[in-house]
């Protein structure tokens, strides 16, 4: 019994051991945690419940060169109620109150919302969706409404908001505004000037602290924000919405008749090389037009005739030939090594000067031009298009330009044909705004401008950066080989390949362009293009048009698929601010003249006073035409004028409105 007895102390004792050193144990890791560890524990403790989220920062808004917006940042707000928090005394008080108020605003019956808060605090949810994307001026009115105005915790008011980059434009322009996106792993795509100019237009992100609270969803902890996200810069653009507009429904018309697969329009502005328009439309399986790809930006490719610019001035400038040299056309067809080089006018042009064979545009006599001129040392030829610049990328701001190829005798795949070829445009690689940029630079008396997409950036009204005209090369060619290219140019409108879009009202100048593309794959798939400038004599823009692949039923020569693009984009740039001729005086003595003046100048008054017929026409060609004539016009929708509010031909008043109803 003794022995019993003992041997149950003897455990006792054991155990009290035992409890004591894991006492002990028990306490040292208590001040362990509270001494030691206690700031990490107490870190993640609060990161576990509490949590600061990003609150991204408002985008600066990218302007049109009128102040017209191109890209906007427009906070969105998500509204969430904590049917928890709320005391029974504030629920009951106001739930109907806030039921009618939100039934007015968001469309539903004040009897589902008066279910749906009930129910969120029969089950005791915490995270229950009011709305979603309301705009600030709903935003604001909702945190007024019952119970919610009683704030985050008393009235269980839940905001989130987000900002959407919203485009004014919409799909017009869509690839030249551009965007700039951030994937999952923190990798950013950016396109066009959105993603250009990011650096500019993206400001700090602030913070907001949240509290965890059931399954995982997180909750505000107040109002307020624990740091405020500062906006970005404001960028001003080279780009104007009227000429963008002008180009993208030319280029559009032009590509749904023809069935092409795409094209690209780029409008520049010849002495400060701003770009004023830049239209890329690719066409979908379903045959319709959208802003696809930046084609004007990336895609080299074989530039055709248009080239024949390049391959003149440099034959020019090495003096291998001057304008007035005759070429035998030899009936239209020459060979080399066996290869047969045509011109599209069977039967050839016989005997032609070499200014002749550029407004012709004719292969055969250039062939015969580079490589009699440069048979001896091709590398000559090549080396000039070099010192042009030809060569190298521009070095656009916007992503992805194209790498422009001029191939060199030095290369292992030169052979006999490269010389020849070259002369008419193939065997080469140019993006069309590296072609434009070469064409501006001939109407510019040589000086080649870096193409530019902003003017300014600002904060607020404020200017903080104010771009400037780059001078890429000072002088691509002598003034005197540029003034004998621009009469070849305006001539080739006057009387050569581009005469179908000559007019007698304004002047213009610039060269055809047909090349074959993917002969590799089959014949018959055509790259049409005409590049130049307006006005000839004094140029104030210049202007290319590509488009790819036009159904060969219709037509594919430059002239007739490219050209009436181009002549389109000047005729209704002319319209906006033609040029016109000053008059020092209208006094005159013969009686007739003046009384003949007088009743023309009233007959135009009065027609000036009549309502146009503006249905057909492209909104912003209506609103130019409205509003010079004192009207206030008020827009519905979007794209073309399908009906006006007052009818053609009626009498119109003063600073009359005019409601436009778009398609």
């Amino acid at each position: 019994m003794a022995t019993t007895e003992k041997s149950i102390l003897n455990r006792m004792y054991f155990v009290a051991g035992c409890l004591f050193l894991f006492a002990i144990a028990v306490g040292v890791k208590l001040l362990n945690i509270q001494f030691v560890h206690g700031e990490h524990y107490k870190e993640l403790a609060e990161e576990r419940t509490l949590r600061n989220f990003k609150i991204p920062a408002n985008r600066g808004n990218l302007y049109d060169v009128n102040g017209n917006l191109l890209a906007t940042s427009v906070p969105k707000y998500d509204v969430r109620f904590d049917a928890v928090t709320v005391s029974d005394k504030d629920f009951e008080e106001n739930i109907g109150a806030l039921s009618k108020e939100l039934s007015k605003m968001l469309g539903r019956p004040a009897a589902y919302f008066s279910q749906k808060l009930r129910a969120a605090r029969a089950n005791r949810q915490r995270y229950v969706l009011i709305a979603k994307n309301l705009g600030y001026s709903d935003y604001m009115k909702m945190r007024e409404f019952p119970m919610f105005n009683l704030g985050t915790y008393k009235g269980g008011m839940i905001t989130e908001q987000s900002t959407v980059r919203e485009h004014p434009l919409g799909k017009m322009g869509e690839r030249t505004v551009g965007y700039e996106r951030r994937d999952e792993n923190g990798y950013f795509t950016r396109v066009g000037l959105e993603g250009a100019f990011s650096n500019y237009l993206r400001g700090t992100d602030g913070r907001r602290l949240k509290q965890k609270i059931a399954k995982g969803q997180w909750k505000p902890i107040s109002d307020n924000n624990e740091m405020e996200p500062e906006d970005g810069y404001d960028v001003v653009s080279t780009i104007d919405v009227n000429i963008q507009d002008i180009a993208h429904h030319s280029l559009l018309r032009q590509l749904e008749y023809f069935e092409a697969d795409h094209g690209t329009v780029v409008v520049m502005e010849t002495e400060t090389g701003e770009i004023k328009a830049m239209s890329n439309l690719g066409r979908t399986k379903e045959g319709t037009y959208f802003e696809k790809r930046n084609y004007a930006v990336y895609e080299a490719h074989e530039p055709g005739s248009t080239f024949k610019l390049m391959a003149m001035v440099a034959a020019l400038e090495d003096k291998v030939v001057d304008t007035s040299k005759i070429f035998d056309t030899e009936k239209g067809v020459v060979r080399f090594y066996g290869r047969p080089v045509r011109d599209s006018r069977h039967g050839g042009y016989g005997k032609i000067s070499a200014a002749k064979a550029f407004e012709l545009s004719s292969n055969t006599a250039f062939t015969k031009m580079i490589t009699e001129g440069y048979r001896n040392n091709p590398s000559k030829f090549v080396d000039r298009l070099y010192s042009m610049g030809l060569n190298q990328k521009i070095g656009l701001e916007i992503k992805g330009e194209g790498s422009p190829r001029i191939p060199h005798p030095q290369d292992k795949d030169w052979n006999g044909l490269s010389l020849p070829w070259m002369a008419f445009g193939y065997g080469v690689a140019m993006t069309p705004l590296q072609t434009l940029t070469f064409y501006n630079a001939i109407a510019n008396d040589g000086e080649m401008i870096k193409p530019r997409f902003i003017k300014e950036v600002k904060d607020r009204d404020k200017p903080v950066i104010t771009m400037e005209k780059q001078v890429m090369n000072p002088a691509v060619c002598s003034i005197e080989t540029a003034k004998k290219v621009r009469e070849m140019m305006k001539r080739t409108v006057e009387r050569g390949t581009a005469a179908n879009i000559y007019t007698e009202n304004f002047s213009m100048a610039g060269k055809t362009g047909t090349c074959q593309t993917e002969y590799w794959i089959e014949p018959g798939r055509y790259i049409a293009s005409f590049a130049g400038y307006f006005p000839a004599e004094n140029p104030k823009y210049s202007c290319i048009v590509v488009i790819h692949k036009p159904n060969r039923r219709k037509g594919y020569y430059g002239n007739i698929v490219a050209a009436p693009v181009f002549k389109d984009i000047a005729r209704k740039i002319y319209t906006d601010t033609p040029v016109m001729d000053e008059l020092e005086s209208l006094e005159v003595d013969d009686e007739k003249v003046r009384t003949d003046f007088e009743e023309y100048y009233t007959r135009i008054q009065d027609e000036k006073l009549l309502m146009p017929d503006v249905t057909g026409m492209p909104a912003m060609d209506a609103i130019s035409i409205l509003e010079n004539l004192g009207l206030e016009v008020r827009l519905n929708g979007r794209g073309v004028v399908k009906r006006q509010s007052v009818s053609a031909g009626q009498k119109l008043k003063n600073k009359q409105t005019v409601k436009l109803e778009l398609s």
